[in-house]
């Protein structure tokens, strides 16, 4: 085993052989926020029901209008919407006897900036 000492690079020589960072890295919070999302959005039949609540005209969709393209419960369905609406990626209203949901902007909004490139990367 070599005991071999290696020379500490001063700034400039760290800038010279590091890329720059161009944005801020995700803090914990952040990164358990967006965590939660993602997870939940791994689930095809989840997937497909926020892009359905987001097609409906409005941007909002009554839970009687999601169940017929599956071929899940109306139970599973009711389930799937919860774990979205826990992951903040919809809201939710009772009006009478039916739920409605809608996307949430903000939360597709975080998705999306994390999602896009820097500025200037071309990748």
């Amino acid at each position: 085993m070599s005991n071999l000492e290696l020379p500490v690079l001063d700034q400039d020589d760290a800038a010279a052989c590091c890329s720059p960072m161009v944005r801020e890295p995700l803090g914990e919070d952040a990164a358990a926020d967006l965590a939660k999302m993602f997870k939940a959005l791994s689930d095809p039949v989840r997937l497909r029901l926020l892009s359905l609540i987001a097609s409906h005209e409005g941007g909002e969709a009554c839970v009687c209008d999601l169940t017929g393209p599956f071929d899940v419960s109306q139970p599973t369905i009711s389930h799937h919407l919860k774990v979205l609406r826990e992951a903040g990626l919809v809201g939710s209203e009772r009006r009478g006897t039916w739920v409605y949901y809608w996307v949430l902007p903000a939360a597709l909004a975080k998705l999306s900036a994390l999602l896009q490139a820097p500025a200037g990367e071309s990748r």
